[in-house]
């Protein structure tokens, strides 16, 4: 997105903050971290599928792709009340990328390899193990979460670094034989740049201005570290049923002094054991005596995922169907319409708007669904061009594309 004019202020002529990345709806979330730390077993856990996940390195070499329905208690009563012949969630993408370890970015372990499928995701999902068990072997031996962090925050930092060197230095020598001045933005971002990536620094855990992020993503549109980082702390489940262990105060401090972000605690060992006796009520009936909380965290890790990579979704409803469409977060009306299909943006009049809290409180128990209610309250509005869709408007476009 250009600015829309020039100002003494950084981040002067932005309608919106700008964000590193891809502004596209069909985002990723990529499963990162060391061997045996349990990615491919969370990731069973989130796509319900029955791929490897076997106790030595390098058992996922080709990334495994998946989705997940992402839970949400709105889409769920719109299909409680509109009782459609077809329902469509939306999901959250999910990549299973294979552990990396210490000199992948040298090539170690088809580091290479692996880091190149860390470029094609959008956000990670940094799992960190803080469990001890000899029957899962440790890449390095022993269980140490604050030096695996430093060894995958490093291993990303260099192949970050080799990239940021050999395009800058191709722009600056283009420029030179052009006997062309590069833009002062250049001059400015690019040293700040590659301060952080000497001293593995994660880049979207920096404060930048509004403009360094717009030619940051102009120049290194695929730096690894510029990517949204959720921390996931793989513990044991004693350790989790008690919220004690001798790792996660020091993992707190690491994740708070580089750049600090979302950090989630929760066991696989325990989520498949609440996955697999979903349906047995005795066994959750023993737990919660026992004060346990049954509930998942899988959810809120899918929630928090779908959030990162700054994406939304808005529904149409009907009798026929009840559907979330994703979209990127400041979307438009008329690309929540292109969302649906690309002539409807083209030929887009206008959209006919409600939020979902004005629908729902508009209906009348015993009654048949519909939309007269929230008609009749004034809650539903027709928006034009300009409109910025917000997450959970019930839309129904207007367009004069043919059929």
């Amino acid at each position: 997105m250009a600015p829309k004019k020039k100002g003494d202020d950084a981040n002067a002529g932005y309608s919106v903050d700008l964000r590193f990345g891809r502004t596209k709806a069909n985002l990723k979330m990529g499963i990162v971290g060391l061997p045996n730390v349990g990615k491919s077993s969370f990731f069973n856990l989130l796509t319900k599928q029955a791929i490897d996940a076997a106790n030595f390195p390098f058992c996922t070499i080709n990334p495994n792709e998946g989705r997940c329905r992402v839970p949400d208690p709105r889409f769920d009563k719109l299909v409680e009340l509109w009782k459609p012949k077809s329902v469509v969630p939306a999901y959250l993408n999910i990549t299973d990328i294979a552990g990396l370890i210490r000199g992948a970015s040298q090539g170690e372990g088809l580091g290479n390899d692996f880091l190149s499928h860390i470029s094609s995701v959008d956000g990670i999902f940094h799992m960190v193990r803080l469990f001890d068990d000899t029957e899962v072997t440790h890449v390095d031996d022993t269980v140490d979460p604050v030096r695996d962090l430093d060894t995958i925050t490093a291993e990303l930092c260099l192949k970050d670094m080799a990239y940021f060197t050999k395009t800058v230095e191709a722009i600056e020598i283009a420029a030179k034989r052009a006997n062309k001045k590069l833009p002062d933005i250049f001059l400015s971002t690019m040293p700040k740049v590659k301060e952080c990536l000497e001293n593995n620094k994660i880049l979207s855990k920096q404060n930048w201005t509004a403009y360094e992020v717009e030619k940051i993503n102009e120049i290194l549109p695929t730096l690894l570290t510029t990517k949204p980082v959720v921390y996931l702390l793989n513990m044991s489940k004693k350790s989790f049923l008690s919220k004690k262990s001798k790792h996660l105060k020091p993992v707190f401090e690491w994740i708070n002094s580089h750049g600090g972000g979302t950090i989630i605690p929760f066991s696989v060992d325990f989520e498949q054991e609440l996955w697999e006796n979903r349906d047995d009520k005795e066994f959750i009936d023993n737990l919660k005596s026992e004060g346990v909380n049954c509930d998942s965290a899988i959810d809120k890790i899918i929630k928090t995922g779908h959030q990162e990579l700054n994406l939304m979704y808005f529904f149409t409803c009907g009798e026929d169907e009840v559907k979330c469409w994703t979209v990127y977060k400041g979307a438009t009306a008329p690309q929540c319409a292109g969302s649906i299909h690309n002539d409807m943006e083209r030929c887009f009049i206008k959209a006919e708007v409600c939020t979902y809290d004005d629908f729902v409180a508009s209906q009348t128990a015993g009654q048949k669904v519909s939309y007269g209610g929230v008609k009749a309250a004034g809650k539903y509005r027709q928006e034009g061009k300009t409109y910025l869709c917000q997450d959970g408007d019930i839309l129904h476009i207007m367009h004069n594309a043919k059929k």
